[in-house]
């Protein structure tokens, strides 16, 4: 049975006390659990796709995104005050992060983008959701008849270049 995950999370929040109550653990169990399934696994960033949530449910071997969504692995605010000491500089943030469905694919961290209906996916909800179920449909199929541990390795290789791409 094949695993489908929908990622529209703004991310894990940063606290102390999330800390206390195990995030990060459970963060890298959830990535090492996908990492050693044996079956199809395809994500889709269908909002926002931020912070270690984000990339835990999309640790996968096809990472598809609707072309309006973003996903990083952190926001843009946070970024912003990290950086700059000012989150009134998100947008400048927003940009150096490449969080786009397009700059991503280029970047090689996503392997396609959902088109969106005319106006962004809220506008045509129907016609967002049977182009998403097309391409998950079409991701699926070129995995099929694939051997489960060849599946794993590749989903493993594929996690760890994530980034190396577009950095030569």
């Amino acid at each position: 049975m094949p695993v489908f995950t929908f990622i529209d999370t703004p991310g894990a929040y940063p606290g102390i006390g999330a800390e206390e109550r195990g995030q990060a653990e459970a963060i890298a169990r959830s990535i090492e659990v996908c990492l050693s399934l044996k079956v199809p696994f395809i994500s889709a960033v269908i909002g926002e796709g931020g912070s270690g949530g984000a990339i835990a449910l999309a640790t996968a071997n096809t990472v598809l995104m609707m072309e309006h969504a973003i996903y990083s692995v952190i926001s843009p605010e946070g970024c912003a005050s990290i950086l700059w000491r000012d989150g009134e500089q998100a947008k400048d943030a927003a940009e150096a992060l490449k969080l786009t469905a397009q700059d991503l694919l280029k970047l090689g961290v996503i392997d396609g983008v959902i088109s969106e209906p005319l106006g962004g996916a809220h506008r045509n909800p129907e016609e967002a959701i049977t182009t998403t179920g097309d391409a998950l449909e079409k991701a699926l199929k070129k995995m099929s008849g694939v051997d489960g541990g060849l599946l794993k390795a590749r989903r493993r290789e594929k996690f760890l270049e994530i980034g190396k791409k577009g950095l030569g």
